[in-house]
């Protein structure tokens, strides 16, 4: 049996659709959060829901490590995308993480996490080049994942992976204000959203391999789209579950 990996999402929907796919998980209660136990295509597996927020998702991952002794974690949900092409429907899986609300200047530069000397922090290479594979192999198998009505309803007509930075932040991104602030800042910037970078810290902490996958959700902007709930249910839920199946089943 191989150690344990943890499957985290930050809203309900899309977990349901990846304990759909477990047998035989078992529910445990530990510091207000339902943690699931159970097994997938012959790995132990934990999942959870990750809460909203840096603070949330940092409790969340101290306790998957110390409690539960996962030794991956994986984290899908989604973003809302920054970078130039991306579009509602893509992916981006995270290579490095970054706080856009981390400022203790003028004592540290803007951006850099106090006592660490860096403003990033890098994902796992190995276990995102294998999420990044399934990812892919979603994309390319999307018509089996998303009906044609579904995928006419929201413009997704070739959807794309990308792989690059990741940002976080306490701050729901939605205006396109923010977003162009955000861009201008920070360039390189593919998408942004509440979670990942407090799972990075963490998770380089206690040297957890880590690797987090997003589903473009909207463009953080002015334009975002209204009906963020079908979204979630018929496409980002869909995509997560569809992703975490093939990282679990294909070598």
């Amino acid at each position: 049996m191989t150690a344990p990996i943890a499957i985290v999402s930050a809203l309900h929907e899309e977990l349901a659709a990846v304990l759909a796919l477990m047998p035989d998980e078992q529910q445990q209660t530990v510091g207000g959060r339902t943690f699931w136990r159970g097994h997938l295509h012959g790995h132990e597996v934990v999942a959870v829901l990750s809460g909203i927020g840096k603070v949330a998702a940092a409790t969340t991952a101290t306790v998957l490590i110390e409690r539960f002794g996962v030794q991956r974690i994986v984290f899908t949900g989604v973003a809302g995308g920054l970078g130039d092409g991306v579009n509602v429907g893509d992916v981006v899986v995270a290579k490095q993480f970054l706080q856009h609300d981390m400022d203790a200047s003028p004592i540290f530069a803007r951006h850099e996490v106090p006592g660490y000397g860096r403003s990033t922090f890098d994902a796992d290479a190995a276990l995102t080049a294998q999420l990044a594979r399934a990812s892919e192999g979603m994309l390319r198998e999307l018509p089996v994942h998303v009906p044609d009505a579904v995928r006419s309803a929201f413009g997704l007509h070739a959807p794309t992976c990308h792989r690059g930075l990741l940002i976080s932040g306490d701050r729901f991104v939605s205006t396109t204000a923010e977003s162009k602030a955000l861009r201008r800042e920070l360039p390189a910037a593919l998408a942004v959203e509440m979670e990942g970078a407090a799972f990075a810290q963490v998770c380089h902490d206690y040297q957890v391999p880590l690797a987090v996958v997003r589903t473009i959700s909207d463009r953080s902007d002015d334009s975002a789209h209204v009906d963020f709930p079908r979204f979630l249910r018929e496409v980002a839920s869909r995509y997560s579950a569809a992703i975490i199946d093939a990282l679990l089943t294909r070598p």
